[in-house]
């Protein structure tokens, strides 16, 4: 069976040109999983939905490799788990050629290690760059800020501890307590200043 599996990070992102690649390749579209959300984790609904349908011998197809998540860790431990415990495969379209786990399975011991490798190279790169885009976008907003461009509604002071500790969170590095009992918040403004940051930097 094949399975498609398409994400964007935030709801006014559209995932339509993920499902129309899907489509084209003779997905069916109740096995087409669309997800609108943060891939900091692999909590999402319809993810977990595609992971309890997913069986031997089945090929989940992604645009990209950060489709899957955007931690480095999680992104080799849920391929692993993906194409060696449940024994499915996995091609991602955008390195199709590159980068196929049913290349590496037919290569038997040495092509898992060739895996690893490459593996680890690609969500590596996709981790870095996922961190650049943060900086590019930190730093398009307050440029835009200096040149009075507002943001919907008023931007919040945030500083950078901030950020700082806001980047942390995301990344699975600290609770959510644990910043904003750091930045002396309460649980709700820690969460409404969360929210306006957000909705600046997907502006």
């Amino acid at each position: 069976m094949k399975l498609g599996y398409c994400r964007v990070s935030s709801k006014d992102q559209n995932p339509e040109r993920q499902r129309i690649k899907f489509s084209e390749l003779g997905i069916e579209e109740r096995f087409i999983f669309i997800e609108k959300a943060s891939g900091k984790d692999f909590e999402r609904p319809q993810y977990k939905t595609m992971r309890n349908l997913i069986r031997k011998g089945d090929l989940l197809h992604l645009d990209s490799l950060d489709r899957l998540g955007r931690d480095y860790d999680g992104i080799i431990r849920e391929w692993k788990e993906i194409t060696r415990e449940i024994e499915a495969d996995i091609v991602c379209l955008d390195n199709a050629e590159l980068f196929d786990s049913r290349k590496f399975r037919s290569m038997g011991e040495i092509g898992k290690l060739l895996e690893d490798q490459m593996l680890s190279l690609l969500a590596y790169v996709a981790d870095v760059e996922r961190k650049k885009n943060l900086v590019r976008q930190r730093e398009g907003i307050i440029v835009a800020q200096a040149n009075g461009v507002k943001f919907g509604r008023p931007a919040i002071q945030l500083g950078d501890d901030f950020i700082r500790l806001y980047e942390a969170w995301k990344n699975n590095e600290i609770t959510a307590t644990a910043a904003f009992t750091a930045l002396n918040m309460s649980r709700t403004t820690f969460y409404n200043k969360v929210r306006a940051y957000e909705e600046q930097l997907h502006a």
